[in-house]
């Protein structure tokens, strides 16, 4: 018995003693994660995001800048898990070897676009469809929205007409108009937007179109200066106005001609002044000359039409030409004998005669003359005066003429004027009145470029400071009592037909 007791003790002991060895050996190492989560693309720190082990360890959510940490992960391989509603779930793999390893790890999460709802179908708010009778530049407006306020929307519009195969695509607009300009009067235009926001297919809105109005019957035409270049404005009494022709043109001297329906005017070519006539919109533009408007300072050349439309009186240095306004049929009607320069013209209505103004090589020494249509000098209206002058137009009637001068006699290498006067001379009787006088012109300054109204009960002109720099004004009188009014700031080289 005592044997039994005894092995008994001793295997007691022998357990006991592998117990605690075991204890020992079998002792758990550990490491420590730390990481971060951010939105792949713009590193923005994500909170709340779930990360978790696999094998499982512990669970924690990112704080607000975007950070976790994982403590006391035994030794060994590990899938550490992310997971954001709205953010694909991401995986990355990491081997933690040594007892109090600290390891790091970046979580880059991308938008789960398969969550991403695609924004609204653009609804076109102005013009109506169907709108007519637009003005030439049209605010054209929408609305649209997206599910997902994150989204950046953008927008492409697209406008077609029924004029010419003309398609005007503006892309990536983010704000919800866009101003059109430029538009031709008469045209049809349809538009649409396509609304993007970068994930979903994008989406159309219909069609919408709209008329622009049809072309005003304007009877003023005038220029105006933008970055060196003359554009012309076509205008009514009220100056409610369209720009006629593009700044990036130089042009200037509209024409209207009522029977043609055209307006001519000049225009830079090549380095040379041509005769231009468009359409009362400003379209089919047609160059009628080849031998060049050439004269003394191109801004003081002037020209006429034939009152029927169909032909043109201009000057080339010497010589007087006419020419019809399909660019045929160029004839010499006169040239001056000294040599003089003929810088304007104007034809009577009637066109039984012609005003001419010559000129030397510095714009002095004028002489004002009627002539017949074989060259025959009929009148002579100012000769042997200091000083510049221009400014021709016959009356409806023909029996008078406008014309004017600067009656300081002043005489420069920049051509200013000092003080010019509009003179209006009959032709029946040799009378001129100093219309200037009449309506008290204010000193300091010069009337220039007259041109009888329709009903030759008005003169409208300019009127601007001797200072060479001022801004120019368009004003008229009223020959029954003389009263200056007024009509158009900052314009010039007036047409009123």
């Amino acid at each position: 018995m005592n044997n039994i007791y005894k092995i008994v003790f001793f295997l007691m002991l022998i357990f006991s003693l592998s117990s605690c060895s075991e204890d020992l050996v079998d002792e758990v190492q550990t490491a420590t994660l730390k990481g971060i989560v951010i939105k792949k693309g713009t590193n923005q720190p994500l909170k709340n995001v779930k990360v978790h082990t696999t094998p499982t360890t512990e669970t924690v959510f990112t704080k607000d800048d975007g950070s976790f940490t994982i403590e006391n992960v035994p030794l060994g391989e590990y899938s550490v898990r992310a997971e954001l509603t709205g953010y694909l779930t991401n995986f990355q793999g990491v081997s933690f070897k040594n007892q109090g390893q600290l390891v790091s790890v970046v979580f880059e999460m991308s938008d789960d676009d398969s969550l991403n709802s695609p924004p609204s179908v653009p609804i076109l708010l102005s013009p109506v469809d169907n709108a007519v009778d637009q003005p030439l530049a049209v605010d054209l407006t929408w609305d649209a929205s997206d599910p997902d306020s994150l989204d950046v929307l953008k927008y492409k519009l697209v406008v077609k007409n029924d004029f010419n195969a003309e398609v005007i695509q503006i892309d990536d607009l983010t704000e919800k108009h866009y101003f059109l300009e430029n538009l031709k009067f008469g045209v049809t235009y349809y538009w649409q937007i396509t609304v993007s926001d970068g994930i979903n297919p994008a989406v159309n809105s219909p069609v919408f179109r709209f008329k622009t109005s049809t072309t005003p019957n304007n009877r003023i035409h005038y220029v105006k200066k933008q970055n060196g270049n003359y554009y012309i404005v076509s205008s009514n009494e009220e100056n409610i106005n369209f720009q006629f022709t593009n700044s990036d043109t130089n042009s200037w001297r509209p024409r209207l001609n009522q029977n043609s329906r055209l307006i001519a005017y000049l225009r830079t070519v090549g380095g040379n002044t041509q005769i231009f006539t468009s359409k009362p919109d400003g379209s089919s533009a047609f160059q009628v000359t080849t031998v060049p408007v050439a004269g003394f300072n191109n801004a003081e050349l002037d020209y006429s039409w034939s009152k029927n439309g169909n032909e043109l009186l201009y000057a080339n240095f010497t010589k007087l030409y006419r020419i019809n306004k399909d660019g045929s049929g160029l004839q010499l009607v006169y040239s001056t004998t000294d040599g003089s320069f003929i810088s304007e013209c104007d034809w009577s209505y009637d066109g039984s005669k012609i005003a001419i103004k010559t000129n030397d090589a510095l714009g002095y020494n004028v002489k004002i003359y009627v002539i017949d249509m074989v060259g025959n000098i009929i009148k002579i209206v100012l000769q042997g005066v200091p000083g510049a002058a221009g400014g021709l137009n016959f009356s409806v009637d023909g029996s008078k003429l406008l014309y004017t001068w600067d009656i300081t006699g002043h005489q420069d290498e920049n051509y200013r004027q000092l003080n010019t006067h509009i003179f209006l001379y009959d032709l029946l009787t040799d009378v001129v009145s100093d219309l200037s006088v009449l309506s008290e012109k204010p000193d300091g300054g010069n009337d220039l470029d007259p041109r009888f109204s329709p009903n030759d009960a008005e003169v409208i002109f300019v009127n601007t400071s001797n200072d060479g720099i001022s801004a120019k004004e368009i004003w008229k009188i009223t020959l029954q009592d003389y009263e200056r009014t007024n009509m158009i700031p900052e314009a010039e080289m007036p047409d009123w037909e």
